[in-house]
């Protein structure tokens, strides 16, 4: 295999994919938030108990806890309301208070961007005008799939629509369009993404390609009805060994995504353990590594309030290469969600075993011992 783009790029290209997969399964925290509440009968080790429905509203008239359901609700009133501006502000405010909710709000600011593109009358620049970096820039990633799904020359318009800047998550956001225009056909949206020129920018569409492939948008209901959802079943890393070299490291890392929440992740903690094994699959295409950094890098989003217990979890590999590959993903989704300069060290103090410690150090561009 050549060598592969996305490990050269990793630091930018990882920053550019907000790693933020679309998780399908609505998913609430447990009522107990004592760390020592990590148990639950018939769940094992590090299992939350059931989410308690019908919680209480909070003197503001939010819900103790956020659903994507309510959630979505709550920042689709605000932006009719108001604009976007204030939802994604907003947004980012429970984000940072409820990180539980990062499970959650990327394709909740993709589906503000879609709505964005409707109300402004696909005025793209307006759509872009309001800041827009929140929740892994879900909402430009939105808007962008919602233009190249609007547009009548989609081939052409997806090399105009991010120029000239040309930034990493608006290319990011054309892989995902490029998936709503060929629905959900892998190799018609490989042609879209290959338009552009350069390795690089068709690496980023790539990165968002196979993004919306293992996580299609839950408000799209045609994209999940074309979803391969018996192939990705029934054939460990499909289609990823079967694409041209460029294009198999983001879907190696993608593929993860699919893996968990088919296995219910939510319910059934034990599977981030034995995602790391399923990556094994990719030995012999080469895709393993890129793999087991996207089960680090979804551990950590959907765990994003319990660092240590995720980090446990990439523990349980069997070979080092392994471990220090999932912590690169670790290190790679929290830097992506905090995004100031003491993250990675933040991070790899909350790890309690050593081994991990060190690597996540590593990843973090860190010496491999505590100041």
């Amino acid at each position: 295999m050549q060598p592969r783009f996305f490990a050269i790029l990793t630091a930018l290209l990882l920053g550019v994919l907000g790693l933020g997969s679309v998780a399908v399964t609505d998913w609430s925290p447990a009522a107990a938030t004592s760390p020592a509440a990590t148990t639950a009968p018939g769940g094992g080790a590090g299992a939350r108990p059931a989410a308690v429905g019908g919680a209480s509203a909070t003197p503001t008239g939010d819900p103790a806890v956020w659903t994507r359901s309510t959630l979505r609700n709550k920042m689709m009133a605000e932006m009719d309301a108001t604009d976007p501006g204030v939802a994604l502000a907003d947004l980012d405010k429970i984000t940072k208070e409820k990180p539980y909710t990062v499970r959650f709000c990327h394709p909740i600011a993709h589906e503000l961007g879609h709505a964005a593109v409707k109300r402004y009358h696909e005025d793209f620049q307006k759509v872009i005008s309001f800041p827009h970096e929140t929740c892994a820039a879900g909402y430009l990633h939105g808007a962008v799939e919602e233009m190249l799904n609007a547009s009548t020359q989609p081939e052409v318009d997806l090399l105009k629509l991010c120029a000239p800047q040309n930034t990493g998550p608006c290319i990011h956001g054309v892989g995902h369009g490029t998936m709503f225009v060929a629905k959900q056909d892998v190799a018609k949206a490989r042609d879209l993404c290959n338009k552009f020129t350069s390795d690089q920018n068709r690496i980023r569409c790539s990165e968002g390609l196979f993004m919306q492939l293992f996580g299609p948008d839950e408000e799209d209901e045609q994209a999940k009805a074309n979803l391969p959802a018996d192939k990705l079943a029934q054939d460990p890393l499909y289609p990823c060994k079967d694409q041209p070299s460029l294009f198999q490291s983001a879907c190696f890392f993608y593929a993860p995504t699919f893996y968990l929440s088919s296995h219910d992740y939510p319910n059934h903690p034990e599977v981030y353990a034995e995602a790391l094994k399923w990556c094994l699959n990719g030995k012999a295409s080469g895709g393993a590594a890129d793999c087991s950094r996207g089960v680090g890098s979804r551990t950590m989003k959907y765990n994003l309030d319990r660092e240590d217990w995720a980090a446990q979890q990439c523990a349980t590999a069997a070979d080092g290469w392994q471990r220090k590959a999932c912590a690169e993903g670790l290190v790679s989704y929290y830097t992506v969600n905090y995004t100031d300069g003491g993250a990675a060290g933040r991070l790899c103090a909350k790890i309690t075993n050593k081994e991990m410690q060190g690597y996540c150090r590593s990843a973090g561009g860190l010496s491999r011992s505590l100041d």
